[in-house]
């Protein structure tokens, strides 16, 4: 039987290993492995990819979000007790840093079509306490309309983008004559680049990217114990910096970004074709965005039933995710209110194979989708 893994690193790592190893030893033979010329040349590097002014390399993803809120507390643009719209059905990472540094996070219910919440449903959402937004570009989607953003930005609510799984995903926006990547989009964003993420890093990595040439010089001192010299500390920081590995790795990985989305673009159109089974619900697609594909998510009323005819047949899934924040032990009794869409969402999400498939293996896949009674 032919088995179709949903992710082997190994093999997402193959067609750059002998650029990797080239990249290691350099960095090894350097001598220099934080804070050296690697990190730097990927922060301009992204930052050009992106279309932002800056880009600060840090520890990981989480920390990226972390980084971000915490420079604009200490810049008084938000403060303990401030509201952050975030959606409801996110990873748990978007949540976490929000009430370690004292702000609320308020879920917003999703679009159930979509899976997504968009810029209007937060601008709908928002009330007197709300100072920020974090849309998530949950999947690869992107979380993006511009009634939403001209309303947000009219209402003075900071938006900071979740870009953790979406690098790569362009938006069609009226009346430019190209397009604008996902993290360019707010006043700022949170990048991952964890292993398994469309371009990861080979361990832990992220970034923050801002057009805003302060709020990056804070993120970078916060990252570094919250100093811009070595044993001068403007702020209580962190110890969250990328190191020079992770910096070469992503060096020679950034340049496919493109790349790898139309990759996964193409499987993905095959999955849309292909699958016709009644039973399930494809993922929305918007002519508007190129969508980075980071999971192709379907819906299914007997989801668990399809995962396990799934698997029998040698096709591994996974579940993003089966718990959303608010109902996370660590969330019982804070996060307040009523989510029935990321509740119903979490019970029906399942995440076929993207990463590494040819269309295909997701022709084949289909096929065997199709199967399920």
């Amino acid at each position: 039987m032919k088995e179709y893994p949903f992710q082997r690193l190994a093999d997402t790592n193959a067609r750059f290993a002998e650029r990797l190893k080239e990249a290691a030893c350099r960095v090894i033979d350097s001598g220099w492995y934080l804070m050296g010329p690697e990190t730097k040349a990927f922060e301009e590097e992204l930052a050009l990819f992106l279309g932002t002014g800056h880009a600060v390399g840090t520890a990981n993803g989480l920390e990226a979000i972390r980084l971000t809120f915490k420079a604009l507390m200490e810049l008084g643009r938000l403060k303990p007790g401030d509201g952050v719209l975030v959606p409801a059905n996110t990873f748990i990472a978007s949540v976490l840093p929000l009430t370690q540094l004292g702000l609320k996070p308020r879920p917003v219910d999703p679009d159930y079509s979509t899976m997504s919440v968009s810029l209007s449903m937060m601008a709908d959402a928002a009330d007197a306490d709300t100072r920020a937004a974090l849309p998530v570009h949950l999947y690869g989607f992107p979380a993006y309309d511009a009634e939403g953003l001209e309303r947000l930005k009219n209402a003075g609510i900071i938006i900071v983008e979740d870009n953790a799984q979406a690098i790569g995903a362009e938006i069609n926006v009226s009346g430019r004559d190209t397009s604008i990547r996902t993290g360019s989009i707010g006043d700022a964003a949170a990048i991952s680049f964890y292993p398994a993420k469309n371009i990861g890093a080979l361990g832990d990595a992220g970034a923050v990217v801002t057009s805003d040439p302060v709020l990056a010089e804070t993120v970078r001192q916060l990252s570094n114990y919250g100093g811009s010299r070595k044993y001068r500390y403007d702020f209580q920081g962190f110890n969250s910096r990328m190191d020079e590995m992770q910096a070469a790795m992503l060096r020679v990985k950034l340049p496919d970004t493109v790349a790898e989305r139309d990759r996964r673009e193409a499987s993905a159109q095959e999955y849309d074709r292909a699958i016709t089974n009644p039973l399930i619900t494809k993922p929305p697609r918007d002519r508007h965005f190129r969508q980075a594909w980071h999971q192709y998510v379907v819906r299914c009323s007997r989801r668990d039933e399809l995962a396990e005819h799934l698997r029998h047949n040698g096709v591994e899934t996974m579940i993003h995710y089966p718990l959303p924040p608010h109902r996370q032990r660590c969330y019982e009794g804070k996060i307040v209110g009523h989510f029935p869409v990321a509740d119903r969402l979490a019970d029906e999400v399942l995440s076929l194979p993207i990463a590494n498939i040819t269309p295909y293996d997701a022709k084949e896949i289909s096929s065997i989708i199709n199967r399920f009674k």
